[in-house]
């Protein structure tokens, strides 16, 4: 076995993937791509790579907007993401009944302006969660194309972003992947106080 072929393969495959990573991020930002699959796929048309190359998982596009925005964003992200981040806190604050938490790329900091503001709620199902946002007349929709075992999602237009709300049974919400990123009330409350002492 040739290691040093190998040790090339993969290192041009890494090379690639944050190449991939890199335009992909950029074409999400400005031309606000929510399907990060295309994105990749598009990056990878535009730097002429062959169709077998290897994409970038998103982590590495979560990584490559977090540069991107350290780069390029400036105050105008910033703005952004404060917006999203205050339109967040509201959310958090009605629907304290139902444990909300903030996910997602305005919970990380990489969101872009046409990023969801995601929310995960934890109820024994969605209806409980609809008749709360009825009460408080709040129009919102049904998300379409989720499928049958997945958790139902709302959402809200709102004139500082979409609200996307993730409705999770007490059972699937232990069940969830500890690395994401998860502010509650008090750690978004943190955040914007930090900034408006930076």
């Amino acid at each position: 076995m040739n290691y040093r072929r190998d040790r090339d393969a993969s290192g041009r495959d890494a090379q690639n993937r944050a190449r991939i990573a890199d335009v992909a991020a950029r074409l999400i930002v400005e031309h606000g791509l929510s399907d990060w699959s295309l994105a990749k796929r598009k990056a990878a048309r535009q730097l002429m790579l062959p169709e077998r190359t290897m994409l970038p998982g998103d982590d590495e596009i979560e990584t490559a907007l977090a540069a991107h925005h350290a780069l390029f964003g400036g105050d105008e992200h910033e703005t952004t993401l404060r917006a999203q981040r205050e339109e967040a806190m509201v959310w958090l604050r009605s629907l304290a009944s139902f444990a909300p938490t903030l996910v997602g790329g305005v919970a990380a900091g990489w969101a872009t302006a046409h990023s969801d503001i995601r929310i995960e709620l934890v109820a024994d199902d969605s209806k409980s969660v609809e008749l709360a946002l009825i009460n408080r007349s709040v129009v919102y929709r049904v998300a379409p194309g989720i499928a049958q075992h997945a958790a139902p999602e709302l959402l809200i237009d709102t004139p500082r972003g979409h609200v996307r709300l993730i409705v999770r049974t007490p059972f699937a919400a232990r069940q969830r992947k500890r690395e994401e990123t998860r502010v509650d009330e008090e750690a978004l409350g943190e955040l914007l106080e930090k900034r408006d002492e930076a």
